[in-house]
């Protein structure tokens, strides 16, 4: 039996169990705020970021991070499809 590469799915499907996607953030106005939030038992802000208009952020998530919030006009991209916060 490879145990090697035992190890190495073992590592692969933690990386996808921790998410380690990419997203992108694309400001369409100034005083875009992107805010990270915390896994865990008690999900806190950890991490703020204030974009201007035409300014981009790639972002993943991480051990740390589950979720992100965004506050303003935007444009989010992700492998999942992108997404305006302009449309209802």
């Amino acid at each position: 039996m490879d145990h090697s590469n035992k190890a190495n799915q073992s590592n692969s499907n933690q990386s996808n169990a921790n998410g380690n996607e990419y997203f992108v953030i694309k400001a369409k106005d100034n005083g875009v705020h992107v805010i990270g939030l915390t896994r865990g038992q008690d999900t806190r802000f950890h991490h703020t970021e204030k974009l201007d208009k035409g300014e981009v952020m790639i972002a993943q998530f991480t051990e740390h991070t589950s979720a992100v919030k965004v506050r303003g006009k935007a444009v989010i991209m992700t492998k999942y499809g992108t997404i305006d916060t302009e449309e209802s």
